[in-house]
Order: structure tokens, then sequence, then C-alpha cells
């Protein structure tokens, strides 16, 4: 690398300790305490007024959406009981009224900044200006947008290829800016669309279109409400979708059954006391989870092979477990299944799962009697080498009972961030899509590239071996959110400019290209007016509903831009107002972006009138029990190999986790309290038989290893904690343990990372 342009910058921020507390785990989640986090950090943040106003308009259908999570509102949402903890810590992270810009970064260089921990760097608060950090300096300046875009032109047209840009989305941009922004990548001349998707849900796009023909689930939210059964695997949405939690209180008063699935027990499956009602507030909440099955890490296949070996056992007694009617209407693959299952030992299969074997069986009987199920999961099964195979494992299991295309049963992927999967349907993509080149040429007049382009881990790669030379990302934190921390830090300062599109400062802002632009954006709950008019965007859903969001507050500062302005300006900028697409009356007008949706994604309809309300939802063919996209014209049951974790002495698989106080890499407090962790982040769970076997006790302070293609990775100092965890699993908090996911092993297919099961070693290490 060239010494000139490489600052000395941490990749790590801080290690030290910070005071840790530990207490008992919570029984519960929600409630008082959880009135008490939200209001204190909305105070903090907003104030009373600001705070009050915003949360009211939240998730309504004339406000605007929760800049957290996907999970979705219902027809008619309640003005006061439509937002949870978490959904206000993100909105008044967003909307605090701490700001920075070039005065802060005069007295503070990269350098110095990047010493601090990632939640140091997020309280500094919004960026009001755009800023420019120029080649061989450590210290941000101000810079007009005109220059800014300037800038960015000139190095795109530097470029061999248009192949040397990579642009990069996270999951909170609009549909707006995301089309805009994917149009602009093919007219530039490149499908190097890599998106936050690739590191987290690819793998239940990849099984889903696989299994059933659609990346998508297939339930809608009151299709949770009646379900006879709800499995949540590898999920936790007590921290991570809170809201959820209201759906599945709904299913157990109407006689449902939960079954939790997860090397942990979350604290949000076992009791929630929502906080909107009586029983919530004064009594005991409700006891969610009727069976949790405390599976090892990364062996949710095994332990569902053993669950439908069982059904079969119990389906040839009776004929009446599977649905053999709809198995022989719409399912192909029925009796390849049925002879590979048999292949299987029982008693390997319950080894490898660690859970008792009474727990399944009572598990198999109340799946014997039921026809409504449905399946949610998250990360926990996706990040894994294996992470399409187990997801297609589950499909199975939906398959057979006839789980699939009615009402109050399917798949249910919860999504992390709130517009991801609307990002995916308006074009982010890097395959290549020739029906959709072809309508971006009737409609927009322009030939988009045929060739396929790079996905994160391939971004990342040409970074680093510097094939990619301009780095521009539409939101995120990309270095923290990707895996292997030092190899992507190696490869953003590779490039010769890195763009970062964003509302508050992140570590991707320390660790740049040799000159690198800081665009600040609008928050999701800021009045976007444009000639005295106020404008909306839309976003999607975790189940498939396209609706308007429209802020309220008044914007940071009076020079920051809307994404899909900003984009169009740029975009207008680099083809010099000679283009066949208008960009810049489009960043003035989104109707016009809103029409070209409609013209050019399939189907997105009339959505400026559509998307008002409740909204609209986008076709979905298992809805419609429509299979004929698939082999033979049906939904594919498939075989899926066992996991392979061949440990050596002393090796333990790690599972990386967020903690109550995080969204993705965006870290609002130092605070686990489910989990028992106060003022501490740097800290190890783990068994306590495991503990005593490494002459461990808790709190000493270990470096875990991982060792993949002969390279060590290590992350330093943290506490080990007894928790109730599998004997042989750890777990950690991410981004801190990112360090140790190498960037080239990832899922088969989807290549999503295996950051749930790294394996590791523990060194103790002397403090002092």
């Amino acid at each position: 690398m060239d010494k000139k342009f490489r600052r000395n910058v941490s990749v790590r921020g801080s290690d030290d300790f910070t005071n840790i507390k530990l207490a008992a785990p919570l029984r519960h989640a929600a409630g008082l305490l959880g009135i008490k986090a939200a209001i204190q950090h909305g105070l903090k943040e907003m104030g009373v007024v600001r705070s009050m106003r915003a949360l009211m308009n939240m998730n309504q259908n004339d406000g605007f959406e929760c800049p957290s999570c996907a999970w979705p509102d219902p027809d008619k949402p309640s003005r006061f009981r439509e937002f949870c903890e978490n959904g206000t810590k993100a909105l008044a992270d967003e909307a605090t009224t701490q700001h920075i810009g070039s005065d802060f970064f005069k007295n503070n260089s990269v350098e110095q900044l990047s010493e601090l921990t990632d939640y140091e760097l997020n309280k500094f608060g919004r960026i009001v200006e755009p800023l420019v950090l120029r080649p061989g300096k450590i210290h941000y300046e101000s810079i007009s947008w005109q220059d800014a875009y300037a800038l960015i032109a000139k190095e795109l047209r530097k470029l061999n290829s248009p192949d040397e840009a990579i642009f990069y989305t996270s999951g909170r941009s609009s549909n707006e800016a995301a089309f805009l922004y994917g149009m602009f990548a093919r007219a530039f001349g490149t499908n190097n669309m890599p998106d936050c998707s690739n590191m987290c849900h690819e793998s239940s796009g990849v099984a889903l279109k696989e299994t059933l023909g659609i990346g998508k689930g297939s339930i809608k939210l009151e299709d949770l409400h009646n379900a006879e059964v709800i499995i949540v695997a590898g999920q936790n949405p007590g921290t991570n979708h809170p809201r959820m939690l209201s759906a599945l209180e709904k299913c157990k008063e109407n006689g449902g059954k939960i079954i939790s699935i997860n090397p942990l027990e979350e604290s949000g499956l076992v009791n929630f006391r929502n906080p909107q009602s009586v029983k919530g507030m004064l009594g005991g909440g409700e006891d969610l989870t009727n069976i949790q099955l405390p599976v090892n890490i990364n062996q949710d296949i095994p332990l569902i092979k053993l669950i439908i070996k069982k059904l079969i056992d119990l389906d040839s007694e009776s004929g009446t477990v599977f649905d053999h009617d709809f198995i022989n209407k719409y399912v192909d693959g029925h009796e390849a299944l049925m002879n590979g299952i048999q292949e299987y030992d029982s008693n390997e299969l319950l080894q490898l799962t660690g859970v008792d074997e009474d727990k399944i069986d009572e598990a198999v009987q109340l799946l014997a009697s039921k026809s409504k199920i449905v399946v949610c999961w998250a990360m926990g099964l996706t990040q894994h080498k294996n992470g399409v195979e187990t997801i297609r494992e589950y499909i199975n299991l939906l398959l057979l009972k006839g789980a699939i295309g009615k009402p109050n049963a399917g798949t249910c992927p919860v999504r992390g961030h709130s517009n991801v999967q609307g990002d995916r349907s308006v074009g982010i993509m890097h395959h290549v899509d020739a029906g959709l080149n072809d309508r971006i040429k009737e409609h927009l007049g322009f030939t988009a590239p045929d060739k396929e382009g790079f996905d994160t881990v391939g971004a990342m790669r040409a970074m680093y071996e510097g094939e990619g030379k301009v780095f521009v990302c539409l939101g995120g934190n990309f270095l923290m959110a990707a895996s292997d921390t030092e190899y992507t830090a190696v490869a953003i300062q590779r490039c010769n400019l890195t763009v970062q599109i964003s509302t508050k400062l992140n570590r991707s802002h320390l660790v740049t290209g040799k000159a690198a632009l800081i665009l600040p954006t609008f928050g999701r709950s800021e009045k976007d007016m444009k000639n005295g008019q106020l404008r909306y965007i839309t976003v999607e859903n975790s189940m498939g509903r396209v609706r308007q969001s429209r802020g309220l507050l008044k914007p940071a500062s009076n020079r920051i831009k809307s994404e899909p302005e900003l984009i169009a300006e740029l975009a207008d900028t680099y083809f010099e107002g000679n283009h066949s697409v208008n960009w810049k009356a489009m960043g003035e007008d989104y109707d016009l972006i809103r029409q070209q949706i409609d013209n050019v994604i399939k189907g997105f309809e009339n959505t400026s009138d559509n998307s008002k309300g409740s909204g609209y939802y986008l076709p979905n063919n298992v809805r419609d029990l429509d299979f004929s996209k698939l082999p033979n014209g049906k939904a594919q049951l498939t075989l899926n190999s066992l996991p392979d974790h061949e440990l050596q002495e002393n090796e333990f698989v790690l599972m990386t986790i967020r903690s109550h106080d995080q969204f993705n890499t965006t870290i609002y407090g130092l605070d686990d309290r489910y989990r028992g962790v106060y003022n501490e982040r740097r800290v190890l769970f783990m068994n306590k038989q495991d503990m005593k076997e490494q002459e461990l006790i808790k709190m000493d302070v270990v470096d875990i290893t991982s060792f993949y293609d002969n390279t060590k990775r290590t992350a330093f100092k943290f506490l080990v904690i007894p928790y109730n965890i599998p004997k042989g699993n750890l777990a950690a908090y991410f981004p801190e343990t990112n360090v140790l996911v190498p960037y080239n092993h990832f899922a088969d297919r989807s290549k999503t990372p295996i950051s749930k099961s790294i394996v590791v070693r523990l060194v103790k290490t002397k403090i002092g």
C-alpha cells in the first residue's frame, strides 16, 4: 500500500473495559423497564415536545416509517401504540439535537476519533454539512455540494472501467433513493451493487427462491395472529424486532403455541409484558414460548430432520400427519426426501442437536396435530456455510404439513433494516435480470450492463486487490458491518475515493480511501420540502407491503439533502445534463421516480396512489399457490446435508449476537439488561462446564482467535461470563467480533458470512 495515503487510524477503537456490572438475566421483556428506557433515551436526545410529536406520528398511515426494523404495521395503527423501545432509540438517534460539522473536525482528526469506541462516535450527533477528507490530510473540511459532486464525477471518469466503481446500499434508504441509485450505477455502466442483504438475509432469498419461487416470505401480519404453531428459529425478537412480540402475544391469546429454537433462551420469548395493556403493565404478562429447544449452534438441520423422521413414523400409522393431497398437487421431490431421510440415524441426529429427546418429542406431538404453522427466522439461520440448506430444511417441514399458501401458515424471514427488502425489490442487486434490462431500455432509454457485478464479498476482494477504486455507500457502516474487519479496512484504504451518504458519524468515515466524502442526508423523521411542497418516500416492509412515509420534524440543517435529490444531482453532474434520464427533474419530483418504478419494476403499480394509507402488497406467487416457474411447476422438497464442524481439542463454535442497546452496527448504549450485562460490550458468554474445563473463572480476560486458511485472526480482551448456553458454544457481540470472520468463508450460493458459526480458541491473558 502507498504509505503516503495510509492514515494512522484504528479499526478497533478503544478496547478498555468500562466498569462492568452483572445481574441475573431478565425473565421478561418490555414492561415498565422498557418504557423507562425508551423515555429516558428519547428525552435525552430529542427533548419532551420533539419526542412526543415524533412518536405519535411514527408508523402511522399519515406519518413516517420507523427507521429501525422492517416489522409491518397493522392496517389501522393506534396513535399511541405503534412504537417499541428499540424504535424509540432509533428515532431519537437520528432526530437528536446534537450536531457536528466542519468546526468539530477542525478540532478532531480522524486519527484521534478512531481511538474512540463505536458507542462514543455515535453520540456526537448528526452531521450537518458536506465534508471532504483530502489525500494525505487527517481533518475533514467543509465542501460545497456541487464541488463534492464534481469530485465524485472526476474520479469516476478517471476509471479504466466502470467496474472499478462499487455502489453499496444499506437497508435504510427509500424505494425512490434505491431505485435512482441502482439506475445511476447501471447508467454509469456497472452492476457492482453489493448491499446489506448480502450480509444478512441473502441465504433466505436463495433458499426461498429455489424451493418456492420467490425470495420473500409468504405470510401477512394477520396470519401470525391465528396460527396454530409459530416456530421462532435463530431469532431474538425481544431485542431485534420488539413489535413482533405483540403478534406472538395475539397468537397465544387465540390458542396458538410457540416453539423457540435457539442456543440461547431469550427474555423476549420467555415472557412479554406488553406496555400497552393492563396485563402487561400491572400483571405477569404473557408467557410466550411453550417449547424451548436449545439447539447447538448450526445444528438446526439435524434437529428438523429428526423431527421429520418422527413425524414420518406417526404418519405411517395414521396417514393424517402430512397433507398428502397438498403434496401430490403442489410439491415435487417427496419420494426422494422420504428415501433420503431414512439414511440418517436418529440417535446420531439427536446427539448433534444437543437437545433432550423428551423436548423434541413434545414438539413432534404438537406439530403432528396442527397444519397452520408459521416458521419465523433471522440471522441465526442465515449466517452459516450451510445457511441456504438450513432454511430449505425448515421449508421441507412446512411443505410436508401443507403449511404453505394458505391463511395463518407459511414462511416469515424477519428482515432487519427498515427497507432492506424494498431496496432489492426496486433493483439493488449485482445479478443480471434480462427482463429488467429490457424495461430499462424501453422506459429509461439506456442500455444496462449485462455482466454480473460484485456482491459484498466480491467488493471487499476487489478493493483489496486494487480492482475497486471508487467506493460509494448509500447509508450504513460498511467497515463494521462486513466480515473480516482488518481485511476490509485495508481494502477500503486502497480506494482512491470513498463516499459515505450518512446521517451520523461512524468508523467508516474514519477508515477511508485516499480521499473521502461525507454527504449528509435527511433522517426518516425529517420534513422533506421542495418549492413549498411536502415530499414523501415509500418503503416495503418485511411482508411485502409498500406504503408512504413522510417526515414532520425540522431538518437538522439547511445544508443537508434528501437521498433521492442528492443522488439525482450527482447523476446530473456526472452526465453533465446530457442523458436519456432527466435526473434533475426526478430529484425534485418524487412522483416522477415512482412513475418509472411502476414502469421498470415488476409488481409496482400506480405507487403514488396505491401506497397511501396502509399501502398495497406486491405480488407473491406463494400466496396464490403458483409454482409455475419451478421445475415441474411445483414447490421443491430438497435434500440437505448435515453441517460439518470437526472441532479439535479446545475449539468452540462462536456466534455473534446483538446487545439490547444496539441496532445492527449502531450502538445506543452499553447495557444488555435482558442478559444481565451492564456498562460493557467486550464480554464472552460461555457454558459453566466449558469454563471449568478451560480453567477459567468469571471475569477472566481472554483473547478469542480464529484460524482459517493459515491466517490467525484475534479479537482482543473479552471478559468471560458464565451463561446458560449449550456446551461447546460461545456467544459475543458484533461488530467487536466481526474481526474473527474470514472474508472468504461464507454460505454456499448466497455468500452470506459465517458470522453465526465461527470456530475459535480462547487464550487467557493478563491485564496490566
